[in-house]
């Protein structure tokens, strides 16, 4: 073996030739590679320099091409284990167990997101459970849902005494009980009225209550029944011990969203909320100065509610007592004052103005916030154990400055003037926006029927103005706002809206088959500019899009076309394409998702 190895190395001329043979074989394969594609789909979020799409490398020869001279990267997409079925990939407790994240569990960081690396992504498309049936549709659906879509019945046997819900054949039906209202939430809506004593005992009070935050919803029977008033609430809950929820919230036709009150702040701006409503939502208040008291007032508009229905509320024995004591103290110095008490309800009510808090004994405990925290900065934010002032408009307005519900859905809000909009630039952008959906129904009106569509969301909505054309239908729209955009979502919780900030190059805070469409204005460009992988997105709206259900991609022509080489991946049909009219290289391209069962292998059925 020495001679061996000593005639190698006395043959430096061999070696050479061999090492240049295998560059020029690497050489070979990469760029072999390179123009047939290597799929971000295999290997989740890879760079997209290698389509050309960003970075310095190959700039040259690159720049040139656009996303829709690249041919398909994949003729299949994989299906993942039918055990993934309800698959969250930023709230998957496997993946923290996995992966041993150091979380505080006495914080409930372990309920808020963390998401997967590139490398640690499923790549694969969502299975739908054995029998799934295309839902029930809405009014019908929020009393009763398809078992086979929400294959578990723990809740009806473990709150069987507080009428959440109860299996009858092959559906759960939801009587509309809660944990405090077991007799309906009907009734219990109707009680709280009366105690403000509101107009007819009426929720809405005269259409000045429009937006509701309803943390620890359970079921969101709450937020059901208040639709019914014109009330919309953002119905909140983690993804918990009770860890099916927001999924039953969501398959009734209920806006709700998974989320906790944890070390982050929630993901709605400051003043969102006229009333926030807790209802043995099993959280403690008074933990860390009671800094999840203050995030609700954060988002408390000046004059808004917070309705509490607990038993230290009625203070029955020392320890509620010790609560109730403590939790006074505490809202007191937070300026807040009771507005009605009964039974074990209390609600509270916050100031309208400045005043109160300027006239607090100096180091008063909790301090009002610095002058330099953003109040409106939510995404990845730590919580604060402060109180947030009101601006001095609003401190000299005494109130929010909202007109009445619906006049607030196209009245230009206030908050306009935080982005330098003018009146008039929002009233183009409603009428424009009305005009393009209008348009989308022409192109879809072929494909559905009145009730197609009850849960909507649009991935980027700036002032909400496609959900504000939309206000004639039974639907619900989640707006999502960008994370490294202007914050309009102020804007459209003023116009009596909903909605959440996300960065779309992660999976949405949602169980899988949500909503029935998806309206995707220029998010490919956007994703494509900021580097992430466009698969992966293609992929997360399959998870989160119900089986039969729409997606309506308004974006450049090349990315439209991109996005046509992955239909039969996705098995995704295409409806229709028009121009948009918005620019000469804008395009409408409408899409609806096959319903499609496993077995060993995909199977297409309609």
């Amino acid at each position: 073996m020495a001679r061996m190895r000593n005639r190698a190395d006395g043959n430096p001329r061999k070696k050479l030739v061999t090492v240049l043979v295998l560059v020029i074989v690497c050489a070979f394969f990469y760029l072999y590679s390179r123009k047939s594609g290597s799929s971000p789909i295999e290997y989740g979020g890879k760079s997209l320099k290698h389509f050309g799409w960003g970075g310095d490398e190959d700039a040259n020869e690159s720049s040139s091409k656009t996303i829709g001279e690249y041919g398909p990267l994949l003729k299949t997409i994989p299906v993942c284990d039918d055990r993934l079925s309800e698959l969250i990939p930023c709230l998957d407790r496997n993946l923290i167990y996995q992966t041993r994240l150091k979380l505080d569990l006495s914080l409930m960081e372990h309920y808020e997101r963390h998401c997967p690396m590139p490398e640690r992504r499923y790549n694969c498309l969502i299975p739908p459970p054995p029998g799934y049936k295309v839902p029930i549709k809405w009014p019908k659906s929020r009393d009763q849902v398809w078992k086979a879509n929400i294959p578990h019945t723990h809740l009806a046997t473990e709150k069987s005494d507080q009428r959440w819900m109860s299996v009858k054949g092959e559906k759960i039906v939801f009587p509309g009980g809660g944990t405090h209202f077991h007799y309906g939430a009907d009734k219990y809506i109707a009680s709280m009225a009366n105690m403000l004593n509101f107009p007819n005992s009426n929720i809405n009070n005269g259409g000045r209550l429009r937006s509701v935050l309803d943390v620890g919803c359970g079921v969101a029977s709450f937020g059901g029944y208040l639709l019914s008033s014109n009330v919309i609430a953002m119905s909140l809950a983690p993804n918990d011990v009770h860890e099916n929820q927001i999924q039953f919230a969501l398959e009734r036709g209920i806006p709700a969203y998974l989320g906790v009150l944890g070390t982050r702040r929630l993901p709605y701006p400051s003043r969102s909320f006229e009333l926030a409503h807790c209802s043995r939502c099993r959280i403690d208040w008074l933990q860390r100065d009671g800094i999840l008291l203050l995030e609700v007032d954060r988002l408390l508009r000046p004059g808004g509610y917070f309705a509490y229905s607990s038993p230290e509320a009625y203070a029955q024995d020392e320890e509620d007592r010790r609560i109730w004591r403590e939790m006074s103290a505490l809202v007191e110095r937070m300026c807040w004052k009771i507005a009605a008490k009964r039974n074990q309800t209390v609600i509270w009510v916050k100031p309208l103005t400045n005043d109160c808090y300027r006239k607090r004994e100096p180091k008063t405990q909790p301090p009002l916030c610095k002058p330099d925290d953003d109040p409106d900065a939510v995404w990845g934010v730590k919580m604060e154990a402060c109180i947030t002032p009101y601006t001095d408009q609003m401190h000299r307005a005494k109130g929010s400055g909202l007109a009445p519900w619906p006049a607030r859905l196209t009245a230009p809000p206030p908050r306009l003037a935080d982005f330098d909009y003018s009146a008039e630039m929002f009233e183009k952008d409603t009428e424009a926006w009305q005009q393009l959906v209008d348009n989308y129904w022409t192109m879809l009106a072929r494909k559905i029927k009145p009730d197609t569509f009850r849960n909507v969301m649009d991935m980027k909505a700036n002032m909400g103005s496609f959900a504000a054309a939309l206000k004639d239908k039974d639907i619900w729209v989640m707006n999502v706002v960008p994370e490294n955009g202007p914050n309009t979502l102020k804007i459209i919780y003023d116009r009596g809206l909903i909605g959440t900030v996300h960065n779309w190059c992660e999976a949405f805070s949602t169980y899988p088959r949500t909503y029935d469409l998806l309206h995707a204005w220029t998010i490919f460009s956007d994703i494509i500019e900021k580097e992430c992988s466009p698969e992966d997105l293609l992929i997360e709206m399959d998870r989160i899009l119900r089986p039969k259900g729409f997606v309506i991609i308004h974006d450049k022509r090349p990315v439209v076309e991109y996005i046509k080489n992955y239909l039969s991946a996705l098995h995704w049909d295409a409806v229709a394409t028009s121009d948009a009219g918005q620019g000469e290289d804008d395009t409408v391209f409408i899409i609806q998702k096959k319903m499609w069962l496993t077995s060993e292998s995909v199977r297409v059925t309609e």
